[in-house]
């Protein structure tokens, strides 16, 4: 699958959609953003303070059941990175509610940000829009094999308990990084369909009621989430992402 780039005005797309990535400081969450929005890596970026996000454009195409190509959304991703400090968490965690997929993370070279992965499932069940969220286990800094403390068979035991897919991913070569964004997009778009049909179900604004309704057919439907008036980084390339596939740019 060949990518596609282009530039998007303002509103153009049909969903909105903010993920948020959390776990201990340092285990790479805001390289690991900006690898996945920019496909660069830059190791001097300063511990995050309270939360930032970035910004992508993504063109999702949906796998339907019998394996044909259904419908295509184009979709306005707010990447959210979160402070891993424990004095920011009161902050951090207000946001759980607004975010509609997670990127758990963890460092691979750190056996102390593993084993904190269940402090931080405990948080995020405490405070998201419901019981069982869309959420992507991320194994980060792999290409760092010398210094590795965690082992994969360890991190895949963990996420088949929590029943959630597992990626182990380097910001610093980009590997895996994709396919850990977009199989959790592939989750939160197949919610929202299903939101979208059934419009009770899950949703989340805290109150069991869907922000998502079904729109007329000349409308676009729109995942209404809270941001900031200023957005902190940019990115206006359009990318073509199919479900259960993936492209570099």
């Amino acid at each position: 699958m060949f990518c596609a780039v282009s530039t998007m005005t303002d509103g153009d797309y049909d969903y909105l959609i903010k993920l948020l990535a959390l776990g201990d400081s340092g285990v790479g969450k805001t390289t690991f953003l900006y690898r996945y929005t920019d496909n660069k890596f830059n190791p001097k970026f300063i511990t995050t303070v309270g939360i930032d996000f970035r910004e992508k454009r993504v063109v999702y195409t949906a796998t339907n059941s019998n394996g044909t190509t259904g419908k295509t959304f184009k979709v306005h991703l707010q990447l959210w990175d979160t402070a891993g400090q424990e004095r920011f968490r009161s902050l951090t965690t207000a946001f759980f509610r607004d975010a509609m997929g997670f990127l758990l993370m963890f460092d691979l070279t750190s056996q102390q940000s593993f084993l904190n992965v269940r402090n931080w499932m405990s948080q995020l069940q405490a405070n998201a829009y419901c019981e069982n969220p869309d959420i992507v286990l991320v194994g980060n800094k792999a290409d760092l094999a010398d210094q590795r403390e965690v082992q994969e068979k360890q991190a895949k035991e963990l996420a088949d308990k929590y029943g959630i897919p597992y990626f182990e991913t380097s910001a610093a070569t980009g590997s895996e990084v994709d396919k850990a964004v977009i199989t959790l997009l592939d989750l939160v778009m197949k919610r929202m369909e299903q939101c979208v049909d059934k419009p009770a179900q899950d949703a989340p604004n805290g109150d069991g009621a869907s922000k998502l309704e079904a729109p007329p057919s000349n409308e676009k439907k729109e995942m209404k989430i809270w941001a900031p008036s200023v957005l902190t980084a940019n990115n206006d390339k359009e990318v073509n992402v199919t479900s259960s596939q993936w492209t570099t740019e």
